[in-house]
């Protein structure tokens, strides 16, 4: 696979006329610019902005200052013998003038056969449609790590300290998903308060990273401190995700194990998927960030596509980390023919980044039921694998009852074994409530929980596995023809007769 200036370079040689990096790193993208047309003698790197005008040609230097069109008909009349690449930054802005339309139609046409190239730096932008046919996309990645390790190299040697190397590598790890520019904010703040860089900046690095977050619509860091301690049950769950964790390991790459994709958990409400989120996210010492799928799909035609350009960005530059997409079922579960196929596209586009991705971003995606889920979403390969959590079995409601018990009330020995045989069908969701509710019985009367309390608050909710005994069925029924794993050692709720109380 051929490398991002590699691919750059190929670009400028075939003569392709205009294109459009995707990116706000002007920068950068003018350092790497500098760097192609070197390799690419005899040509010549332009820059124009708005404001200053052209800039790197000594005899038009300021032309074309406040005046877009100026910059193109200069374009326009330079000689072959002088090969030009012609970066434009901001010039996404003037595209709905229709002299501007026009003339970049017109010299996508010429200069496929003169060896100049316009190269257009910007975000998110929805270019006009009669240019579509017009304009090459390019990606500008993210610094890879020679990129970062190079850069902080150089910022502490105009320091006049150099890094160890144990620390450079865990600042370049570190640094992994930032931009440029965020990178040397967290330089100069390092400089500014020690006068150097060093371990000490770690946690600046991860601050950059909150903050990169803070500034998304999409995304959301989730702060938790659940454990998988607190999760009654799901043993096989549990298993499964330690076997996970260790695939992240170095030790990992080396013996040949690509990094994890994710996960998909269905289920009904209540069932402890949320909470598994949140607890790999912690048990893992991972950011937790939370994708709300609703807020992908913007007004603007073509802008759903660049928010989730955008939000698979943002949370690259938290890996490692989990990606927590919460009833993922609601968000891509919509009739395409509704949307004009937007859910599709940017369903698409998830399920791609999921498959080809090599970061280490570990999805986690819940459902509460399969009827609206996408087949492409459920087809081997988008997930490492697809758990079923089913309502709890008789031993695993013990292990939920006593585990909120012993959370509220951590001095109590209770007898539970009759409320465990009358909470049949319930979900750890409903437990819990349960023994909510029977502690507002006990305090109401200023007295201590007792297990008839929990039989009466048991006896007065309706459970989920009533009200959506169809609904369940189904789900129960689809989970056993082999299209997920079991999250639970045990299925479904046998009388096992009462258990010890210091069973866990």
């Amino acid at each position: 696979m051929k490398s991002w200036d590699e691919h750059l370079d190929l670009l400028i040689r075939a003569r392709t006329p205009l294109i459009w990096i995707r990116s706000n790193e002007e920068e950068r993208l003018e350092e790497l610019l500098t760097q192609a047309a070197e390799r690419l003698k005899p040509r010549r790197l332009a820059c124009w902005d708005y404001i200053e005008g052209l800039q790197g040609i000594i005899n038009s230097k300021g032309l074309g200052a406040r005046q877009p069109m100026a910059v193109l008909q200069w374009l326009q009349k330079v000689d072959s013998n002088n090969p030009t690449i012609l970066l434009v930054k901001d010039f996404h802005r003037f595209s709905e003038d229709a002299g501007i339309a026009r003339m970049l139609r017109n010299l996508s046409s010429q200069l496929r056969d003169r060896p100049h190239t316009i190269v257009l730096c910007s975000g998110p932008w929805n270019p006009p449609n009669d240019l579509d046919d017009s304009l090459t996309i390019l990606d500008l990645p993210l610094p890879q790590e020679p990129e970062l390790r190079s850069l902080l190299s150089n910022i502490a040697m105009a320091t006049g300290k150099t890094l160890d190397k144990d620390v450079l590598e865990e600042l370049t790890h570190a640094c992994s998903g930032l931009s440029e520019i965020r990178v040397r904010q967290v330089a100069a703040r390092a400089l500014a308060q020690r006068g150097q860089m060093g371990r000490e900046d770690l946690a600046e690095v991860l601050e950059e990273k909150r903050q990169n977050i803070a500034r998304s619509e999409v995304l959301e860091y989730f702060k938790t401190n659940a454990t998988p301690s607190d999760i009654g049950g799901l043993d096989a769950l549990k298993a499964w995700l330690d076997q996970r964790h260790q695939a992240f390991s170095d030790e990992a790459r080396h013996f040949g194990l690509p990094l994890p994709r994710g996960v998909l958990l269905v289920g009904p409400q209540g069932t402890g998927k949320s909470l598994t989120a949140k607890a790999i996210a912690h048990s893992w010492s991972m950011p937790l960030l939370r994708l709300d799928v609703g807020r992908l799909f913007a007004g603007l035609v073509g802008a759903s596509e660049a928010r989730t350009r955008e939000t698979i960005q943002r949370a690259e530059a938290m890996a490692p980390c989990v990606l927590w997409i919460d009833e993922i079922d609601k968000g891509f579960g919509g009739d395409a023919r509704s949307d004009g196929g937007t859910s599709q596209r940017v369903l698409a586009n998830v399920l791609t980044w999921m498959a080809e991705k090599n970061s280490p971003v570990f999805v986690v995606a819940t459902a509460n039921g399969i009827e609206r889920l996408p087949g492409e979403l459920l087809r081997k390969g988008r997930f490492d694998e697809i758990f079923m959590l089913q309502l709890p079995t008789y031993k695993e409601r013990f292990t939920i009852l006593n585990l909120h018990i012993k959370q509220r009330r951590p001095n109590l020995n209770l007898q539970i074994s009759t409320v465990i045989d009358r909470t049949e069908g319930f979900s750890g969701a409903e437990l819990e409530q349960t023994v909510i509710e029977a502690m507002h019985l006990a305090f109401a009367e200023r007295r201590e929980l007792e297990e008839s309390d929990l039989i009466v608050a048991a006896s007065q909710l309706v459970p989920l596995s009533r009200t959506a005994k169809e609904q369940l069925d189904s789900l129960k029924e689809w989970a056993s023809s082999g299209r997920a794993r079991p999250a639970s050692l045990l299925i479904g709720n046998p009388s096992q007769g009462p258990l010890n109380q210091t069973q866990t």
